[in-house]
């Protein structure tokens, strides 16, 4: 059952049954407007009766033997705006669905468990899943017809046709539906024979991104193109480990065409959700939280390894703008914007010529049209031109010289006072705990404290606001913090608070990781098979796992790094046991079909190389310990965590009775918690934390 604090779920109650508002003569039985999520929110005037999921739907279902119409979206989906135009705010639609229908609305981003069990019926019936996702359901919730977006008169003929055969042919119906459902249990049960891990399983997936990459514009497959952003980060680890050219060469390809196209925000900072083309310029517009934390990351990483100040640069404008737009108040990181008006996506962040024209000097239009594809005929419809540049391995850092900076100045300003794109403002854990990790990660390469501030201040917005008796919880907004933690949450946060700890070294973050790896472990853990469930509430008709990875990665693969992290900090051999079977449990899936799986392949590449702990001892020397930290920060090692002890420093178990030598800074580096003889040289100490154990060559 989802967690919520009875006094919050009373008033919803209470609320809901007052919910009767009168509009153009009508009394309107919309159960929304109690609700905290945007999305739900954007639908509380529709003529629809519409429910939020929950009991009470369910309950007058089986009342009056009525199929349920499920919707679910999120708050910046252009199609699912567009259908409420279409079909939802339609007189016409709402008469047929109220008279035949139980309609339940759910924004996936709060119940993600909800949305992962019926896309996979979505796509098992169809061949494809996306948003709007419209599935029809028994009343027992079980699924036995769906699709995603339809038009307003297909919509209306499938509600005809099927309210028509629910009352003609229930009983095939619902034997439709209760196979539909024995089949997804059969799949979430089915287990995958494991198979050995060894370097080989990393060759192979190499293997597979070279198949499918994309030489002239980076990335991988054709349109739309989606920012790889786990598979970057794994290309970057097989290059520093002996992997080959290939593998470096087809991130910075990729990182460089990314940065250079309409996908990034060249005014604004940040990247917007993919690219509908194959040369990642025309974007869909809609920005979200997660894809700029992984991105960043991603770029931030790229930085450490090759030193190119562009990809500095990108880190920095993209975090900057998530600073500047996309932070509360109270602490925490909201969920994304949306792309715009319907008819109008991509307004905000487009121009027409003659705009240009009027706005800049000539040296500024001469100077922007020399670095950007500016043109009178445009390079997106209606002749409107996206900001992207002309070459992708151009030094972007000139865009803060001359006229170019000046025009760029004049665009900032002229878009400041157009109406922005609708922001989701809800915050989510898991959502949160990326983003802690992207800031955290560029405090400690740039020392940059404004990053490390706000991630601070997420943490203990999380940590105060959305853990309750029964345990963490994923969605917070306008005071209210709701439903029970998914996998994601559990696994991204850990991930977040481990980099936080990194970073500032306060003892309360590794705590707080500590528990909530122990409490994650107790609730959804899976006891006979091993791997982690996606949810545990008690409303879904099956409990699913994932283990590939999708727009985000994979709570199971980040779980197996957090755990190997966590062990090596801990000693705890609970972390240690539990990662050896995330191991066996992913190393089947894997090794059967790599490109699915980069997240789980970053935890692999951990597990096989020779991973550092290492711990960082103060001395007598304030000054003498923060610059031996600052140049253990130069060094690109991602499989090696950093812990700090000495003077004033509480240490976890893994830096713990360990004194410097002699008053110095000490540098002790282990491996699988044996530590090398300590050391006091700094040149000495990268030397031991830079080495790995190579990848054999194919």
């Amino acid at each position: 059952m989802a967690l919520q604090s009875l006094s919050a779920e009373k008033l919803k109650q209470e609320q809901i049954t007052k919910v009767a508002v009168k509009k153009k003569g009508k009394t309107m039985c919309n159960r929304l407007a109690a609700e905290k999520s945007p999305y739900l929110l954007q639908h509380k005037d529709n003529p629809v009766c519409w429910y939020p999921w929950g009991q009470e739907a369910f309950k007058r279902a089986r009342e009056e033997n009525k199929p349920i119409f499920l919707s679910i979206g999120y708050s910046t989906c252009y199609w699912c705006h567009v259908m409420e135009k279409d079909s939802f705010e339609k007189e016409d639609i709402a008469e047929l669905l109220n008279k035949n229908f139980i309609s339940i609305k759910v924004d996936r981003e709060e119940r993600p468990d909800i949305d992962q069990i019926y896309m996979d019926v979505v796509v098992g019936l169809t061949g494809h899943g996306g948003w709007p996702m419209s599935v029809f359901l028994t009343p027992e919730r079980e699924p036995f017809w769906g699709g995603t977006f339809f038009p307003h008169d297909q919509f209306k003929e499938i509600l005809t046709a099927l309210s028509r055969a629910w009352r003609e042919e229930q009983h095939k119906v619902t034997s439709s539906a209760s196979k539909i459902v024995q089949s997804l249990r059969a799949a979430a049960e089915a287990s995958v024979p494991e198979q050995p891990v060894s370097d080989q399983i990393l060759i192979d997936a190499l293997s597979a991104m070279e198949k499918t990459f994309d030489p002239h514009y980076g990335g991988f497959g054709s349109r739309p193109k989606f920012p790889p952003s786990d598979k970057l980060m794994l290309l970057l680890r097989l290059y520093r480990r002996g992997a080959g050219e290939s593998a470096l060469n087809m991130a910075t390809k990729t990182l460089n065409a990314m940065a250079a196209g309409g996908i990034y925000d060249h005014l604004g900072g940040g990247f917007h959700r993919y690219a509908t083309d194959a040369r990642w310029l025309v974007p869909h517009f809609e920005k979200m939280l997660y894809d700029n934390a992984l991105l960043s990351m991603a770029y931030l990483e790229a930085y450490q390894l090759t030193g190119n100040k562009n990809y500095e640069l990108v880190v920095r404008e993209t975090l900057d703008y998530v600073l500047r737009e996309m932070s509360a108040p109270e602490g925490g990181f909201y969920s994304a914007q949306d792309a715009g008006e319907v008819g109008k996506e991509g307004e905000y962040y487009t121009w027409t010529y003659s705009e240009l024209k009027s706005l800049l000097t000539t040296e500024q239009l001469k100077a922007l049209s020399d670095t950007y594809q500016i043109s009178k005929e445009g390079n997106f419809e209606d002749g409107k031109i996206i900001l992207a540049l002309r070459e992708p391995a151009s030094n972007w850092a000139d865009k803060y010289s001359g006229e170019l900076l000046g025009a760029l100045k004049v665009l900032r300003k002229e878009r400041s006072r157009r109406r922005p794109p609708h922001k989701d403002d809800k915050i989510l854990t898991g959502w949160n705990g990326l983003m802690i990790s992207a800031m955290t990660r560029a405090y400690r390469v740039f020392s940059d404290s404004r990053y490390l501030n706000a991630a601070r201040d997420a943490a203990t917005l999380i940590l105060n606001k959305m853990e309750s008796k029964s345990g963490l919880l994923r969605r917070y907004r306008d005071g209210d913090a709701r439903f029970a933690a998914t996998a994601e949450d559990y696994a991204y946060m850990i991930q977040g608070l481990l980099d936080l700890y990194q970073s500032d070294f306060d003892i309360r973050w590794y705590r707080a990781a500590v528990k909530l790896q122990n409490e994650f472990d107790a609730r959804l853990w899976d006891t006979k098979a091993g791997g982690y469930f996606s949810g545990d509430s008690d409303d879904l008709i099956v409990r699913k796992k994932e283990f590939s990875d999708g727009a985000t990665p994979s709570a199971n693969s980040v779980a197996l790094l957090n755990l190997l992290k966590l062990y090596a900090l801990s000693f705890d051999q609970n972390f240690k046991k539990r990662a050896d079977k995330l191991v066996k449990v992913l190393s089947g899936r894997v090794a059967t079909y790599p490109a699915a799986y980069p997240a789980a392949l970053v935890a692999f590449d951990y597990f096989l190389d020779r991973s550092k702990e290492v711990v960082l001892v103060k001395g007598k020397s304030e000054k003498e310990f923060k610059e031996t930290l600052a140049g253990l920060r130069e060094i690109y090692n991602p499989n090696c965590v950093l812990a700090a002890a000495g003077s004033g420093i509480t240490a976890v178990p893994v830096g713990e009775k360990r004194p410097p030598l002699g008053g110095k800074t000490t540098i002790y580096v282990c491996e699988n918690n044996l530590c090398k003889l300590p050391v006091t040289d700094l040149k000495q100490a990268k030397k031991l934390i830079s080495d790995y154990s190579a990848i054999k060559a194919r």
